[in-house]
């Protein structure tokens, strides 16, 4: 049995179907997905509807790419320019795609491979146990029927750091960025998110993540995605990036957890 997590496909369908096939997938494999199934790719529609299909063989965390489909869905905002969604939104099966979608976490861990996934990564300040209780927060709220509310009020870059002494909305909006968002921080756990870019891009009192000294979580292994920029390459133990820009013209790729052995196809949109 091997276990396999996915870095974000964004809805590069055939290039996921080309590494699903390359690694000889058998009955008792799980497919672990990162995070942005959707968006800027050309076929969201069919990744979605196979993801499903998978059923129990798959796990997959919502990316910032899945909770804006589903804000758009719910009518509490609009799609960009550089938006793929139309396909979704005009599909037979939306409704039941995009409840499918809502019901899944926004972190994932694995106990027997010591290993937790998020769609951006585990703030410094937080072991994974704190992660998952917060996480566990969101999650709750968006299978709930205060989803709306919370898609209504998703959006912004306040407050920058956690607070046990935040509520409501402002609670979720800061959790919700920590793991769908975050690429630099502070020690502290500010955020910052304007620099989108590699490691060159690192402003003044900032570090990635992952960089910073005493995580709490540096004992668990974190395979995570949204930073394209990195090219795959954490440097950081027992952190392992996989977004390696499919969308953006280079290749997918797939870590299998037991050893760590990476898989990759090319990408087939052009640069």
């Amino acid at each position: 049995m091997a276990t396999y997590a996915i870095g974000d496909v964004q809805g590069c369908y055939d290039e996921l179907q080309a590494l699903v096939s390359s690694l000889d997938l058998q009955p008792e494999d799980t497919l672990w997905f990162c995070g942005d199934l959707v968006n800027r790719g050309p076929k969201s529609l069919e990744t979605l509807r196979y993801v499903r299909s998978l059923g129990t063989q798959a796990v997959t965390v919502l990316g910032n790419h899945d909770l804006h489909l589903l804000a758009v869905h719910h009518g509490l905002a609009r799609t960009k320019r550089s938006d793929t969604l139309d396909a979704i939104l005009d599909a037979p099966d939306r409704n039941d795609l995009m409840q499918w979608l809502q019901q899944q976490p926004l972190l994932h861990y694995d106990p027997d491979l010591n290993c937790v996934m998020t769609h951006a990564g585990v703030p410094p300040k937080w072991s994974v146990e704190k992660a998952s209780l917060l996480a566990n927060e969101v999650e709750n709220t968006l299978r709930s029927p205060r989803a709306t509310d919370f898609f209504k009020h998703m959006y912004g870059n306040q407050p920058t750091r956690w607070s046990s002494k935040l509520e409501s909305w402002e609670r979720f909006r800061v959790i919700t960025n920590y793991f769908t968002r975050m690429r630099f921080c502070t020690a502290e756990g500010d955020l910052e998110f304007a620099s989108k870019g590699g490691l060159e891009t690192q402003p003044d009192g900032f570090l990635p993540w992952f960089k910073q000294p005493n995580r709490k979580a540096a004992e668990q292994n974190i395979v995570f995605g949204h930073w394209a920029a990195l090219e795959g390459k954490a440097d950081a133990p027992h952190v392992y990036a996989l977004d390696t820009g499919c969308v953006w013209g280079e290749r997918l790729t797939a870590m299998r957890l037991e050893d760590k052995q990476r898989f990759s196809v090319p990408s087939a949109q052009s640069k």
